[in-house]
């Protein structure tokens, strides 16, 4: 009997630490798959699009993008974790130029896939203060993927308003 309570035991340990190990790397991976796709949608606006917003007091293109970009700064920001040198999220929606609003976001989803990476499966559970709600560890992460997603959803009605395809759906128009 003991060894088989032994062995249940140490079924349920490794069943544990094995849903543990792939949480942050799903996370992860459904995070770089949609800002892969927020990075296409980007390059094929044309220079003069980043620039278009449907009305007054909306976030343009490439303030949409820039926003994205901050967000993912300032979540991992207030999960502890210190912004490169010359970051700064207050300032980051004013840079201009479809290259350097690309440059900028590609180096935000660098830096928050590196720091997802580092987040222990141990620390799901503690709170973090966003300001705005005290979510754990584990809902923050969460909480980067869906806002990156809801932005890719805006920039593609943004795209369809513009004529312009996202590139995954070419040839299926």
């Amino acid at each position: 009997m003991k060894k088989v309570l032994v062995l249940c035991l140490g079924l349920v340990t490794f069943g544990a630490w094995s849903q543990e190990a792939v949480v942050v790397p799903s996370i992860s991976g459904m995070l770089e798959q949609t800002q892969g796709n927020i990075v296409a949608l980007a390059e094929a606006f044309s220079e003069d699009q980043m620039n278009w917003r449907p009305a007054e007091g909306v976030r343009s293109v490439g303030e949409t993008i820039l926003h994205t970009a901050a967000a993912n700064y300032y979540i991992a920001m207030k999960m502890g974790y210190t912004l490169p040198e010359g970051v700064d999220i207050m300032t980051m929606e004013s840079i201009q130029g479809k290259e350097a609003i690309i440059d900028t976001f590609k180096q935000s989803s660098a830096f928050i896939k590196e720091k997802m990476a580092m987040v222990e499966a141990g620390t799901f559970g503690d709170e973090v203060d966003l300001g705005f709600a005290k979510p754990n560890r584990l809902s923050s992460l969460l909480i980067i993927l869906e806002h990156n997603g809801e932005h890719k959803g805006q920039l593609i009605a943004y795209a369809r308003s513009n004529g312009v395809v996202p590139p995954w759906s070419q040839g299926g128009q």
